[in-house]
């Protein structure tokens, strides 16, 4: 070889080298508490599947974004047409990172699958139950979307709806999700890691970002210390005793509610007296500052405090156990077998320190003459007593669990939690669903007004023992420019962070 061309190839090579070296540079590992029970943008909804899903493989209509509000996604523009018609305008020139066009009938076929009762999609059941949906395709970039009851709201309901193609399996979830966003779903090695490539052919801006790997590691200890050691980029939940440097961590509400579902149907618990004492007998403050964040708020709802239509008039239960004794005494003496086990159900690494969290509360309602047995499990185990159909063979049983409402809006939570027909419900109560339809209806000010009295009903038959909305540690590295927000928990946008 001569010279000249030995130094043509060490050019060459150096090129390369510098190529990777950048690549690698602007790529970033997220290392995550637990692994995603499935990869379907359907259930991005939950929110430790939307983090990775949502606003990165897969993309929604419309966008609520922190501070600014409902901003366009796939959809240019939408307009009511009235009796429960909305009309959607959706962006030219997308592509499903499969290489497919997008268009209306995608979307008319996503609404189509969330709806589907042969799978369960998260986000339909969750945000679209008690509703009909028809969809008629206008033209290729034009959908008419009806739903009734109307919905005041859909606009911001399709902030909610992962657009998949029309190709896709009805009946089946899907394990290498295609979607139209920003990066591609290139790689899962189940118990290892899952990692996004950049959609070179995306319709909007380039991101900075154009990589991600996330990792799964149970301990909040090991998940800080990824951070600040460099074999991390972002931590999105660490416990409190882990955000120990003010560089790297940061802290925000986190639109999480933690709260105890309790299977209010079953004895004892069908006792409203018993349900009652279950709420007397803890002490929320004694949490505060000591496993759970300075800032954590006691709730009053299953929703933040930020939502439309939140009951101010409600107080915290306050802590009294005597008051708590006495009310299970006196449900013992009307025959109810107050000694009966109840079987608590918790989720590992739900939160920071949520093992320390869920063993002081059993102490506390043992103190109280309740015999209430913890189970901690993993998230596919969990839901099957979060989720209907419940088991019929473990009789009475509370779970614990933390509920996401970043929307601003109690139609994200109120139907699927409380609603006889709802995905998470665990009681029937026909007034209860007529106060929800009623609610979800509305607009404005009674809109506010119907949903503080739903929240008032709920807090008044104490169906949950509803303890905190919480505040998120997240670690980030000094080399990011990000900021986590309240929708941090529920998503984190790839395109949304950059470097120093």
């Amino acid at each position: 070889m001569t010279q000249r061309y030995q130094l043509i190839a060490a050019a060459l090579l150096a090129s390369t080298a510098a190529v990777a070296a950048q690549a690698q540079d602007s790529e970033v590992t997220i290392v995550l508490s637990e692994e995603l029970e499935n990869v379907d943008p359907c259930n991005a909804a939950q929110s430790n599947i939307g983090r990775v899903l949502l606003g990165n493989v897969s993309e929604t209509l419309t966008e609520l974004v922190p501070g600014v509000g409902l901003e366009p996604r796939l959809a240019e523009s939408w307009e009511d047409m009235g009796d429960g018609t909305w009309r959607f305008k959706l962006r030219e020139g997308v592509s499903f990172t499969d290489g497919t066009p997008f268009d209306a009938a995608d979307v008319a076929f996503s609404i189509e699958r969330n709806k589907s009762k042969d799978i369960v999609c998260q986000t339909g059941a969750k945000f679209y139950g008690g509703m009909e949906f028809t969809t008629t395709v206008v033209d290729d970039t034009t959908i008419d979307i009806t739903v009734d009851p109307a919905q005041p709201i859909l606009p911001l309901l399709m902030s909610t709806l992962t657009v998949m193609p029309s190709e896709t399996d009805l009946t089946t979830h899907v394990d290498m999700p295609v979607g139209t966003g920003p990066y591609i779903f290139s790689e899962y090695n189940r118990g290892q890691n899952i990692k996004l490539t950049l959609n070179e052919n995306y319709w909007g801006d380039t991101p900075a970002v154009t990589g991600a790997t996330y990792v799964f590691r149970p301990d909040s200890a090991v998940r800080a210390a990824m951070v600040e050691q460099g074999e991390a980029d972002i931590a999105p939940n660490i416990a409190l005793q882990d955000a120990v440097n003010p560089e790297m961590d940061f802290s925000y509400p986190n639109s999480e509610t933690v709260y105890i579902r309790l299977s209010a149907e079953r004895a004892p618990l069908d006792d409203i007296r018993v349900r009652q004492a279950m709420n007397y007998a803890v002490d929320r403050e004694a949490f505060i500052g000591t496993i759970l964040a300075d800032g954590t708020l006691l709730a009053t709802s299953i929703v933040p405090p930020s939502t439309l239509g939140y009951n101010k008039d409600l107080e915290p239960y306050p802590y009294d156990p005597d008051k708590a004794r006495a009310l299970i005494e006196e449900a013992k003496a009307d025959g109810v077998d107050v000694g009966a086990e109840i079987t608590f159900i918790g989720r590992n690494n739900n939160w920071g320190n949520v093992v320390e969290t869920l063993e002081a509360l059993t102490a506390m309602w043992e103190d109280v003459g309740l015999n209430v047995d913890l189970n901690m499990m993993e998230v596919g185990e969990w839901n099957q007593y979060y989720t209907a159909p419940y088991p019929e063979e473990v009789g009475p049983f509370i779970v614990a669990a933390m509920h996401d409402n970043a929307n601003g809006d109690p139609v994200f939570s109120m139907f699927f939690k409380y609603a006889s027909e709802g995905l998470q419900s665990i009681i029937k109560v026909p007034e209860l669903d007529d106060m929800i339809a009623a609610a979800t209806a509305a607009t404005g000010a009674e809109r506010e007004g119907l949903w503080s009295e739903v929240m008032g009903y709920v807090y008044d038959k104490a169906y949950d023992v509803l303890l905190f909305d919480m505040v998120g540690f997240s670690r980030v590295s000094p080399r990011l420019d990000f900021t986590p927000t309240i929708r941090t928990n529920s998503e984190l946008q790839l395109s949304q962070i950059s470097f120093k």
